[in-house]
């Protein structure tokens, strides 16, 4: 058993070692470390996949990449021969000298000693060739599609993105809470969900579980749990939809950022929060991934705008539902196809046109009719709205919704007999309210629309690793 002193004698040596370290034993440097920690003129060994090779007569040029970063490296090798197993796709270890590079794409080059081809790739079936490929394309081979420079600068604001929303939550006093995947519930009602069944017939009538399993659609139910012992609490986890569509839009696996937070009475408080969240996590991108942002807005001036927008210190704007019906309302009457009404959801085109035409940035609408909204939300007191809201953006159009939650137990119990959810399925959620409940709310965002707003890419396919929709499941 340790003594406190012995624990943070522990501590201490773990920080300086930490700090001190500036590899993993065993694993060659990433390109992206020889970059930025390499010594001009100190040999140097490098490892990637060959993005392209120019054989000269006198000399041979060769870009390598690993990912870790937008550019690859230039390797220059003075014997054009050195160039000859090598081709587009190939993985290889190169020797040689680092040295500062004449050309304004990168600071750094290697001029080669030796050339080891790891891996061969027949030049000819390879598909990923230097030039531009469409995401349709590069969907088809999405075994290789990461080495493309698209794919590699999503899959890098991906992991950034994540630890700038880690970092805000943790300097926040959240705790990260891991959700089942499996669960009995159906936290929106829309029946939505992926049922869960063993082939296997050795479990009988019965199944494998004592009830009715599917995917989950959200961590919601379960962070509540949580919040009623953490206060603040949040999960980042896979959520799953069996929702038959085939647009841009939806996917049938996604990522699910949701976070809850006890002893919350107001609206506005929630709204700060998912505020201050949004406009932390993407500066944390403009701090530490400004190359991959830029990448994709080279051609698309509109994102460079909406990144200043979001980090700006001044608060976005924040609307009722009917007031952003009023507003839809006198627009031209054929900019829509569904003709705006209360009552009625919002359509697509309804939230970007409050987001990119009338607002042209981020807005939240909030307290919607609760004819149109799940039943665990908040009731206001005017008897017709619930104390919700959704974040419009640019693009994706929702990026997020949240609400006060419904903590009194006798409201919430008969909301629930009345929408005839199984008998006691979510006792356990009710049983909550008995117990020490709490005004409380929460919000959940989507990882992938959060990053389609930021690279304008247009279907949330091109935003995920390995894209699971209706009628698709490959690898």
């Amino acid at each position: 058993m340790f003594c406190k002193s012995g624990i943070f004698h522990l501590r201490r040596t773990w920080c300086h070692v930490y700090s001190n370290s500036r590899g993993l034993s065993g694993l060659p440097p990433t390109l992206k470390t020889v970059i930025d920690l390499g010594v001009t003129g100190a040999d140097v060994k490098v490892t990637g996949w060959v993005r392209s090779v120019r054989v000269q007569k006198r000399v041979a040029f060769a870009e390598v990449s690993d990912g870790s970063m937008p550019q690859g490296i230039q390797i220059v090798m003075s014997d054009p021969n050195m160039a000859n197993k090598m081709s587009t796709g190939c993985s290889v270890e190169i020797a040689g000298q680092l040295a500062n590079s004449p050309g304004h794409q990168q600071s750094k080059e290697v001029q080669a000693t030796s050339v080891t081809v790891v891996g061969a790739a027949d030049p000819e079936s390879y598909p990923l060739q230097k030039k531009r490929h469409s995401l349709d394309f590069l969907r088809e081979i999405g075994h290789l599609r990461p080495r493309s420079q698209t794919i590699g600068a999503v899959t890098r604001l991906r992991d950034r993105a994540e630890m700038g929303m880690h970092n805000f939550f943790h300097d926040h006093s959240f705790v990260r809470i891991h959700t089942p995947a499996l669960t009995s519930n159906d936290c929106e009602g829309g029946g939505e969900t992926f049922n869960v069944e063993s082939s296997a017939a050795r479990y009988g009538a019965t199944g494998f579980f004592d009830r009715k399993v599917n995917l989950t659609v959200s961590g919601q139910l379960h962070l509540e749990v949580f919040a009623g012992a953490f206060k603040r609490v949040y999960t980042l986890n896979p959520a799953f939809r069996a929702e038959p569509s085939q647009t841009g839009r939806h996917l049938s696996e996604f990522w699910m950022l949701e976070a809850e937070c006890a002893f919350v009475d107001r609206l506005e408080t929630l709204l700060n929060i998912e505020e201050q969240m949004v406009r932390s996590t993407t500066q944390y991108l403009v701090d530490n991934a400004a190359e991959d942002l830029e990448f994709f807005a080279r051609d698309k001036p509109q994102l460079t705008k909406l990144v200043r927008r979001l980090v700006d210190k001044q608060s976005y704007p924040r609307i009722s539902y009917t007031e952003a019906i009023d507003i839809l309302q006198r627009a031209d009457p054929a900019t829509f196809s569904v003709v705006p009404q209360w009552s009625q959801g919002l359509q697509s085109e309804h939230e970007r046109y409050l987001a990119t035409k009338y607002f042209d940035g981020p807005v939240f609408v909030t307290d919607y009719p609760a004819v149109i909204k799940p039943f665990y939300m908040l009731p206001n007191p005017d008897g017709h709205t619930v104390a919700c809201m959704d974040m419009l953006v640019p693009g994706p159009c929702e990026l997020l919704g949240g609400s006060l939650r419904d903590h009194d137990f006798e409201r919430l119990k008969s909301r629930i007999d009345n929408l005839r959810f199984e008998e006691g399925s979510l006792d356990w959620y009710t049983d909550m309210r008995r117990f020490g409940s709490t005004p409380h709310g929460g919000f959940g965002m989507g990882f992938e629309r959060y990053l389609q707003m930021l690279t304008g890419i247009e279907s949330v396919r091109d935003i995920i690793p390995f894209p699971r929709h209706f009628g698709r499941c490959q690898y």
